[in-house]
């Protein structure tokens, strides 16, 4: 179980600032994380782990998030890269909402991603 004194909540956006069937990169720490609306709310690395590529600048497929440069495929439940090129998942985050508030539930420290 995680230590609760090492996790924090970061407010990203309202809820209704991301309609369902979309997605909004924020940023915090200088990491950027996509927040997608599909399904629920999931909240992943926003930069593809094959190649340094910004993961909002590509396009929702059914219940995965396409790489726009060499179109790896990620399982937005999972993280899970299911086509090639990309072989490392992406890190995902919990996401809970308050009142309207989508928040993140990320790490004391660095956040984790996979390169």
């Amino acid at each position: 179980m995680t230590d609760p004194a090492a996790v924090r909540r970061v407010p990203v956006a309202r809820l209704d600032e991301i309609p369902e069937g979309t997605m909004r990169m924020v940023e915090v720490d200088a990491t950027h994380i996509l927040v997608v609306h599909r399904d629920g709310l999931h909240a992943l690395q926003g930069i593809c782990s094959h190649e340094y590529f910004e993961l909002d600048g590509g396009f929702l497929t059914g219940d995965a998030i396409t790489c726009a440069l060499h179109l790896s495929r990620f399982d937005l439940a999972t993280g899970e890269a299911l086509d090639p090129p990309a072989t490392l998942p992406l890190a995902r985050y919990p996401v809970i909402v308050e009142e309207g508030v989508i928040l993140l539930e990320l790490p004391v420290g660095a956040i984790p991603v996979n390169e």
